[in-house]
């Protein structure tokens, strides 16, 4: 079976850079992530690299009889369902997948027995980046684009309240001190969040400012 180890900026970059290599698309391959990006000391000194394991799954594994493969090609959501399952059973989890339609899109929901900290990571950078594949593999088999989101002990839910009450105290502290507060780097959605929850405040406002992955939220006084 083969496999490789490729490196990025963020993981989506790793994966990329290894889908690239491989000449595949992400539904041919199981994923693990090794290392997760490092800005390092000052964002220079000890800056580490992300880094992933990408095998190769062989056809002859991914067709079981000619039937099956061909009804499941017909459905994008069974077989990007399958491809959630190959990448948690890489990671010695047995998982089950429940589908729920929210504002953001279809939500995959992820439960199962064994830890499952392990595909949401540090942030919920290891959910994030899955979650750039399973769209991937989602949108090759359907004819209209799909938007999926995923979740996993309900962490998008958890992380949404942390971020809404991280606006509302970081929010006070730009008004006490007068000075404006730089958020850490956060993905597109999680911008959106925090853009949200102080849209209407009477006192502050907020904007964005650098380049992806680095874009970052500003909170200051109006």
């Amino acid at each position: 079976m083969k496999k490789i180890v490729a490196s990025g900026k963020t993981i989506e970059d790793a994966v990329q850079n290894g889908l690239t290599e491989l000449q595949v698309s992400a539904d041919r391959v199981n994923v693990t992530v090794l290392e997760k990006p490092s800005k390092g000391l000052f964002g220079l000194i000890g800056a580490r690299a992300a880094k992933v394991e990408l095998v190769l799954v062989p056809v002859v594994e991914q067709v079981k009889t000619p039937s099956v493969t061909a009804a499941a090609a017909k459905d994008p959501l069974l077989e990007t369902e399958r491809f959630i399952t190959e990448v948690a059973r890489t990671m010695g989890l047995d998982i089950t997948i429940a589908r729920n339609d929210s504002k953001d899109g279809l939500t995959l929901a992820l439960s199962g027995s064994g830890d499952l900290g392990m595909l949401i990571g540090r942030r919920g950078q290891t959910l994030d980046a899955l979650q750039y594949l399973v769209n991937i593999v989602a949108n090759r088999y359907s004819n209209s684009h799909l938007r999926i989101v995923l979740d996993a002990e309900d962490f998008r839910e958890r992380r949404r309240k942390t971020l809404e009450d991280l606006s509302d105290r970081l929010a006070g502290h730009v008004i006490r001190t007068r000075k404006e507060v730089v958020l850490e780097p956060m993905s597109p959605h999680e911008r959106k969040i925090i853009h949200s929850q102080l849209q209407n405040h009477a006192k502050v406002k907020t904007f964005s400012k650098g380049d992806e992955p680095n874009r970052r939220v500003v909170i200051t006084l109006k």
